[in-house]
């Protein structure tokens, strides 16, 4: 990671000054989203981070685990950084252990949702 992106993630709380990253994580992380190349929660491919579900300066030997792995974006989408609100719980200092089943609820909510512009009613308004 550059050293300046580096630094501005330390300063938003997204890591530890002091947290050193495996020499694997790049090809964990490139593997991840070759897997994974959207954002659990809504979709997007935009600002994608292969987020750590317990977090890798906590728990180091999680690091590489894909089972500790889930794709969330920054980018905004509708106004929501989903990296910081279904990952971190609104706060980069904080983390979110149910974000898998979180994302998934989401999605499928965001999916479902009714538009104003439509004037088709979803099935659970026909119901």
């Amino acid at each position: 990671m550059p050293i300046i992106k580096h630094l501005i993630g330390a300063a938003q709380g997204k890591h530890p000054l002091g947290t050193a990253r495996s020499g694997h994580w790049p090809t964990v992380r490139k593997h991840h989203l070759e897997r994974h190349p959207v954002c659990e929660v809504c979709g997007g491919s935009a600002k994608l981070e292969v987020h750590h579900i317990r977090p890798f300066h906590l728990h180091p030997d999680l690091e590489l685990s894909p089972a500790n792995l889930v794709t969330l974006c920054e980018a905004n989408k509708d106004g929501v950084n989903c990296h910081l609100l279904f990952g971190h719980l609104g706060n980069f200092k904080s983390f979110n252990v149910a974000v898998l089943a979180d994302a998934a609820q989401w999605s499928e909510k965001i999916k479902a949702r009714p538009l104003a512009e439509s004037s088709q009613p979803t099935q659970e308004q026909k119901a």
